[in-house]
């Protein structure tokens, strides 16, 4: 399967709920990381019309933009800096409500007002970070952070 679909209905859980096994069909059976990351991203792009979604791969002491939608972005960004590198440095999701309140908030563009990174992990040792912002202030919840996180272990 080459292609996912839009689920236009439904609470955002019954949304990821459905568009979890077209990721895993599209996903599957590639072997190639940079492939299903640029994939994945296209597809929560498309599902969910964020302003920007995205991979930052682990490279040494930075984070190096990978396959992403959206407009241009930060190419580098070193650990602990921005929500990036805080989540990288923390190995932890974070949820940011509003941008312009996290301390050090990196903005890459001045339309991102609420932001969600994911770390991904392999075999316990971080090697990516999936990065999403919104237009909108507090667009990112629970069930965000499950499914997202869900999604993240299938590039695992």
């Amino acid at each position: 399967m080459e292609s996912g679909f839009v689920v236009s209905s439904g609470s955002r859980e019954e949304q990821y709920v459905a568009l979890l096994p077209q990721l895993q069909a599209i996903i599957g059976n590639e072997t190639d990381l940079i492939a299903n990351m640029a994939n994945v991203s296209a597809c929560l792009k498309e599902q969910f019309a964020w302003h920007w979604v995205g991979f930052y791969l682990v490279k040494e002491t930075e984070l190096v933009l990978g396959p992403f939608q959206g407009p241009v972005a930060c190419t580098r960004i070193a650990m602990g800096k921005g929500v990036c590198g805080t989540a990288w440095k923390k190995n932890e999701t974070i949820i940011v409500d509003d941008v312009t309140a996290f301390p050090g908030h990196i903005a890459c563009s001045p339309f991102s007002r609420s932001e969600i990174v994911v770390p991904l992990n392999r075999e316990g040792v971080m090697f990516a970070l999936l990065d999403i912002d919104s237009e909108n202030l507090t667009a990112f919840n629970a069930a965000d952070k499950k499914y997202l996180e869900k999604i993240g272990a299938m590039l695992s």
